[in-house]
């Protein structure tokens, strides 16, 4: 996939205030601490996250992505009947149907013609989004497109602690220990025909692989061991989903790199997906990629799921970590396996 026509006009995104520390996370997990002969601050060690967030109790997705979203509108001169498309990209949603993206759109005002849905793809949603929008730019369907996500993790936090809490067991740590990371946030992504920019940042094209023999190795289900009572919950293979996701990454970034006919000094700086200390260090390794070019938020904002990625890029340029004139890489993996990677002109 390449484009000529389309630009990435601005970002918004919404914080809770609560700040959940690892700390205290480990705190309300005492008697299993103590049952597993575990020492305080493990968390942070196995992780790499200090603190995550959290939205108040009974917070719907809807209000995060609309404050989000208008946050991006509020930066730009784009009108909301100019916007074509409206995603929600987001794994929580407030209802099986209708689309979460309807009250968002409803919210914000769009026009009667906007095509308006969900998009559901692990923690690649919003990017499977931009992909979507930024192809109906090109092909001239739409002058601009807005995606948007918001994601909790309060609820499966709470019903993880309350299962580890009930059994003290070291295997079902194991498996659940990846959820401890999520983070809660909201954003939001608009992209416009070059003709409407004031001054956006270029797409230049994106490359997607699967290996998607490892669907089972993460699974977000009230029907996982774990769950034989029918409650919400994580199960992660945390070291296959590893292993497996580099081989997949490499793969992607090598046919990326030739997409975009990069050479092998770029791109200049990357935004990934943000899990965690372990697999940053795996997959900078793997891509042999200076950690000088990776800008991170996990440690103080967790896993957001579909957030992360956008969230960090938004804040990158906020800090001015990205430039005008950087070739960056939006680096996205997520379970499936699943890998998406796109290439902006800051």
């Amino acid at each position: 996939m390449r484009y000529q026509n389309v630009l990435i006009e601005a970002f918004g995104y919404e914080l809770p205030s609560r700040v959940v520390t690892s700390e205290d996370l480990e705190d309300r997990l005492e008697p299993l601490y103590k049952a597993l002969r575990f020492q305080k601050g493990q968390l942070e060690v196995i992780t790499g996250v200090q603190e995550r967030r959290f939205w108040k109790p009974g917070f719907q997705m809807k209000d995060g992505a609309v404050a989000a979203g208008r946050k991006a509108l509020e930066e730009t001169s784009v009108s909301s009947d100019r916007i074509g498309m409206l995603i929600f990209g987001g794994v929580c949603r407030d209802h099986v149907e209708p689309a979460t993206a309807c009250a968002v759109a409803h919210e914000l005002q769009l026009g009667p013609e906007t095509q308006i849905y969900d998009v559901s793809n692990a923690c690649l949603g919003v990017l499977n989004g931009m992909v979507q929008a930024a192809n109906a730019i090109e092909l001239g369907q739409i002058d601009a497109g807005l995606v948007v996500s918001c994601e909790s993790s309060r609820e499966i936090i709470d019903n993880t602690i309350a299962r580890l809490l009930a059994h003290h067991d070291m295997n079902l740590f194991r498996k659940t220990v990846a959820t401890l990371t999520g983070g809660s946030g909201a954003v939001a992504v608009l992209l416009v025909h070059k003709s409407l920019s004031r001054g956006g940042h270029r797409l230049l094209g994106a490359t997607a692989r699967n290996a998607s023999q490892h669907h089972g190795l993460c699974l977000w289900s009230p029907m996982t061991e774990i769950a034989p009572r029918g409650e919400m919950a994580l199960e992660t293979d945390s070291a296959a989903v590893l292993q497996n996701g580099v081989i997949l990454g490499q793969k992607t970034f090598d046919a990326f790199r030739k997409n975009l006919g990069w050479s092998k000094d770029l791109p200049d700086k990357i935004i990934c997906h943000q899990v965690g200390a372990t697999h940053q260090r795996s997959i900078l390794k793997a891509l042999d990629i200076p950690v000088e070019k990776d800008f991170t938020t996990f440690a103080y904002l967790g896993n957001i799921g579909t957030v992360s990625l956008p969230i960090t890029a938004a804040i990158a340029d906020q800090r001015e970590f990205l430039l005008p004139g950087d070739r960056v890489g939006f680096l996205g993996i997520g379970s499936g396996l699943n890998c998406l990677m796109l290439g902006i002109e800051w």
